[in-house]
């Protein structure tokens, strides 16, 4: 047999494999198969038949992990019990305290720390919208987006206060600063410190308060590299999926692997994506699906991440692809063998196809690659590419998820035939019901249940290629 011919084998034989392995995930029967929604904004969709419908449901089992390590920033850990006593207080806070009541909206603007994290899951269990804001923006650019989304709090940290707080006692909302110092008292009474706050009773439950699957949980605004920001709204529901995938992908890969999914210590992710991106919110999920513990960097620096990966004997690293680079640069001139790490994960931006080259040249395939696939309509990575198939096809977005359904359209939106290039459409669980308060931008984006996402693909045996290299997903998310 010609070195060709054992390629193609070869090749035919991992993509076979992989087909198999999502079979068995999302067949009849399986812990991700797959049903059609009937009603609400997602009819028509395909979303998991089991698993929860809201982000309270997928927060509330967290609760179970209880002193497992979950927040991990410098010298401070904090557990799950921890983490979800002072979600709950906190939303007991803004339900009770506030007055606010489901559908309001809440601005998270922080750098990455655990009461980010807080913050984001205490809007959830009280059943508001959460509206996480782009931490590097100017004071332009945050008032921008306040004007549009109109919150009635904003939970920021002591650097964005002075961004934020004109528009705050403007528009008379409540605000909580976390990690400021005590100059705050200068803005009003309806600005406190949530360092003053009581301390979280670990035996409170959240605000009694019904949420469903159709109501808002999120506006996610796009980068606005063509024009203004504009705020992607996701359903309860859709987050939900949103918060799926990345269990699905854990799952394909595990299988792919020939292990057993959910067998085996927790996983420890060192993830540097801010987390006001979707890739972020993708890392996070998949970490409390299992219990696992998330390291938390304050800002990019390669010679740090190698140091916290030795120290807290991280399995995972997830982050943009220049920073993986940069990591595994800097592990070649250090000579460090990455002992504990098991996945490199990137997402937010299309990986270089040297990427996963470079990982086998030096580690073999002890270290699993993977690329993900999602703009902020999406609710982030709804296509992956994973380990054999992505070594061998680095170029690709990967394969969807269960609930991710694929279209390559033509020119008056056909399905266009396997092998032929047109605009990737994409419909399913975790897309957004279109843009706040903006029917124009919504109609152009969403039809029919779909969403246009303005680049151009390929279909070739399931898996998705992107072709459009200045794609919109790349672009932002």
């Amino acid at each position: 047999m010609s070195p060709s011919s054992a390629a193609v084998v070869a090749d035919t034989a991992v993509t076979e494999a992989a087909a198999r392995v999502y079979a068995a995930l999302s067949g009849p029967g399986g812990p991700f198969a797959v049903v059609r929604e009937e009603d609400g904004p997602q009819a028509g969709s395909l979303v998991y038949a089991d698993g929860p419908r809201t982000l309270r449901e997928f927060v509330e089992t967290t609760w179970a992990f209880g002193d497992q390590p979950f927040l991990i920033a410098g010298e401070r850990s904090c557990s799950y019990g921890e983490f979800f006593a002072a979600a709950s207080a906190l939303a007991c806070r803004l339900s009770e305290r506030y007055g606010l009541r489901p559908g309001d909206r809440v601005v998270v603007a922080m750098r990455n720390c655990p009461e980010w994290q807080i913050a984001f899951w205490a809007a959830q269990l009280a059943g508001l919208v959460a509206v996480p804001l782009d931490a590097r923006w100017t004071e332009d650019e945050f008032s921008y987006a306040l004007d549009d989304c109109g919150p009635g709090a904003l939970l920021v940290d002591g650097e964005r206060l002075p961004l934020v707080a004109d528009w705050a006692r403007r528009a008379g909302a409540r605000v909580i600063v976390f990690h400021g110092e005590d100059h705050h008292r200068a803005q009003g009474d309806r600005v406190e410190r949530y360092e003053d706050l009581p301390a979280p009773d670990p035996l409170a439950a959240p605000p009694d308060v019904e949420i469903r699957p159709e109501d808002d949980a999120t506006i996610i605004y796009t980068s606005g590299t063509v024009g203004r920001p504009r705020g992607a709204v996701a359903t309860q529901l859709a987050q939900a999926g949103a918060a799926r995938n990345p269990r699905f992908h854990a799952a394909a890969s595990a299988l792919g692997r020939g292990v057993i999914p959910g067998q085996g210590p927790a996983p420890v992710t060192l993830l540097t994506f801010p987390f006001f991106h979707v890739a972020a919110f993708a890392g996070l999920c998949a970490a409390m699906s299992a219990g696992g513990a998330v390291v938390l960097m304050r800002e990019w620096d390669a010679q740090e991440a190698l140091r916290l990966i030795r120290e807290h004997r991280v399995t995972q690293y997830s982050g943009a692809p220049e920073t993986a680079l940069q990591l595994l640069a800097e592990a070649a001139r250090t000579e460090d063998a990455l002992e504990s790490l098991r996945v490199l994960e990137t997402g937010g931006a299309a990986a270089p196809r040297d990427l996963v080259a470079r990982l086998t040249a030096r580690y073999g395939e002890r270290i699993e690659p993977r690329n993900g696939y999602g703009p902020a309509e999406t609710g982030g990575c709804v296509m992956a590419n994973l380990g054999a198939e992505y070594r061998l096809h680095p170029g690709s977005a990967g394969r969807p998820t269960p609930s991710t359904e694929v279209r390559i359209a033509g020119p008056s939106g056909e399905a266009l035939p396997e092998g032929e290039t047109g605009e990737l459409w994409l419909r399913g669980q975790a897309l957004a019901r279109g843009y706040w308060q903006d029917e124009e931008a919504t109609a152009q984006a969403f039809t029919g249940g779909w969403f246009r996402t303005g680049d151009l693909a390929v279909i070739r045996d399931g898996r998705v290629d992107v072709a459009d290299g200045a794609s919109r997903s790349v672009r932002g998310g």
